[in-house]
């Protein structure tokens, strides 16, 4: 690359750790290659991002900005609002910052973002993560340069000659799980013949999963096995209480499990919601997987990632409505099931795309190279 140094980055993504993890792979990647890099992220001000970023050691701004909600709200009504006032934020950061490039990758902060950086002809990239396009990424794909997806069939979304298929970027610790498996289990004070359950329901928690958990939770007890249990920081009270007349020498509550990359190698069985990322990541961990699809999404499109393992033989489903009485035994089918359980890795070990992070950074470099 031949443009002055350092390099300015900007990325924007959040909401939900499905848009932010995502956003802080590719900025992890390009800091590597160019640690000199001065990259800013943008958030929304009041969600997830203001504070995990932070934590992945990065600057960000917030914007007020919010979505509309589906019942006639005073939020709603300041929706319009909220929209120029974040748009003229948004100018005012890209012209003092002078970013190189513009990262997206879905939220609402990443609409008015990116629609001043295409509006200013920056070299533009949003990424999306799921089957089903995000609103704040279809607003502005016929501007940015190009737009990076992880399932085929995009084009009903998106322009055809800007898609390029490279997967879903990860946390790059998880690239590298199976050598961990010791410093893991002593992570967890787990044992390292008795088998181990990862429970999590993405970033924010999952009810159905919590409450299938906690009203099976003696199952799980007699059983023996050792759990590693994600609530969701607004669950986690509750299902703590709930778990304080029990023995929980195997059992691990934790809100949110900052670890993930000694939770997956632990895990001898997972069980998740079937989010883009969720899906990406336990992929390239390989690890048998039971997957609950959220009925609380645009088209279905859980179901939809989660069938695509499922026909490849590759991940186990319970539906959603079926979770209470269904879950936790399937669970436990899967945890003594070796052969099954062997299959379902062989066939999810396939699907992986552990280089989607490298493939994105790759498209950045090219966009800023051309731009020069």
């Amino acid at each position: 690359m031949s443009t002055q140094q350092p390099y300015r980055l900007i990325i924007s993504g959040g909401g939900t750790g499905g848009h932010i993890f995502p956003a802080v792979a590719i900025a992890n990647e390009f800091r590597e290659r160019h640690p000199d890099a001065d990259i800013l992220f943008v958030g929304a001000t009041g969600r997830m991002e203001m504070t995990r970023v932070p934590e992945a050691g990065y600057k960000i701004i917030g914007l007020w900005i919010s979505g509309l909600q589906r019942s006639l709200t005073f939020s709603n009504i300041l929706f319009p609002v909220k929209v120029l006032v974040s748009y003229f934020k948004a100018s005012s950061i890209i012209k003092s910052f002078k970013p190189h490039a513009v990262i997206g990758t879905g939220g609402y902060a990443s609409g008015p973002i990116m629609m001043v950086a295409t509006r200013h002809k920056i070299p533009s990239v949003i990424q999306e993560q799921n089957s089903f396009a995000g609103l704040a990424n279809k607003q502005v794909a016929g501007k940015v340069s190009k737009v990076c997806v992880a399932y085929t069939g995009m084009e009903k979304y998106f322009p055809k000659d800007k898609i390029v298929l490279t997967g879903n970027p990860v946390r790059k610790d998880i690239l590298s799980i199976d050598e961990k498996r010791d410093k893991a289990l002593s992570h967890f004070g787990f044992d390292a013949s008795i088998k181990t359950l990862l429970i999590v329901g993405g970033s924010l928690g999952a009810r159905t999963i919590n409450e299938s958990i906690i009203s099976n939770i003696e199952k799980l007890l007699d059983a023996g096995v050792q759990v590693i249990w994600q609530t969701g920081k607004g669950y986690y009270d509750t299902y703590k209480a709930r778990l304080s007349n029990y023995d929980l020498l195997k059992i691990r509550v934790q809100d949110f499990v900052r670890e993930m990359d000694l939770a997956y190698a632990a895990a001898d069985v997972v069980v998740s919601r079937s989010g883009a990322l969720a899906v990406s990541e336990i992929c390239i961990a390989k690890k048998p997987v039971i997957l609950v699809p959220s009925p609380n999404v645009a088209e279905d499109h859980q179901t939809k990632n989660a069938m695509a393992l499922v026909e490849r033989d590759a991940a186990v489903l319970v539906a959603d409505n079926d979770a209470q009485k269904m879950l936790v035994d399937e669970a436990l089918r899967l945890l003594f099931d070796e052969q099954h359980a062997n299959r379902l890795r062989e066939n999810i070990a396939k699907l992986a795309r552990p280089n989607a992070t490298r493939d994105i950074v790759n498209e950045i470099e090219k966009l800023i190279h051309s731009s020069q």
